[in-house]
C-alpha cells in the first residue's frame, strides 16, 4: 500500500501534463470526496472533481505544480505550492497551501487555500 504522503506527491505530479486527463484524476479520490477551492464552491464527489479538473484544459494549460514544503502526519497532508498555469498568451503563478485527508489510499477531502486577488491581478 502506498503511503498518504506518496499518495498526494503523485496526485500533484499529475498536472505536470498541459491537460491532466479527468478519469486519471478521479482515480486518486473516494467516491464521495469534497475538493474546495476556498475563495469558491465546493465540488463533491470523484467524477465531478475529474470532470472540473479534466475541462480545466480547455481554458487554461497546466505548466507544473512545484511543491515548495509538504508534511504529512497521520491521514493529513499539508504542502506549500507554486501552481502554475497559461492562459492565452499569460504564465500565472499561484501560491497555495493544500490540505488532503486520505482514507484508505484515496484522497478523501482537498481544500487549496490561496489569494484570488493575486490570480486576478496576474490576468490583467
Amino acid at each position: 500500500m502506498t503511503d498518504d504522503n506518496t499518495i498526494v506527491t503523485n496526485f500533484v505530479k499529475e498536472f505536470e501534463a498541459p491537460k491532466p486527463d479527468g478519469a486519471t484524476i478521479a482515480a486518486y479520490f473516494t467516491a464521495d470526496a469534497l475538493y474546495h477551492n476556498i475563495p469558491m464552491e465546493p465540488i463533491h464527489g470523484a467524477a465531478a472533481i475529474g470532470k472540473m479538473l479534466g475541462a480545466m484544459g480547455e481554458t487554461m494549460l497546466s505548466q507544473g505544480w512545484q511543491v515548495l514544503h509538504q508534511v504529512a502526519q497521520g491521514d493529513v497532508v499539508m504542502n506549500e505550492r507554486v501552481d502554475r498555469f497559461k492562459m492565452g498568451d499569460k504564465v500565472v503563478a499561484i501560491r497555495v497551501c493544500g490540505v488532503f485527508v486520505v482514507k484508505e489510499g484515496k484522497i478523501a477531502e482537498w481544500r487549496d487555500y490561496f489569494d484570488l486577488a493575486e490570480f486576478q491581478n496576474q490576468m490583467k
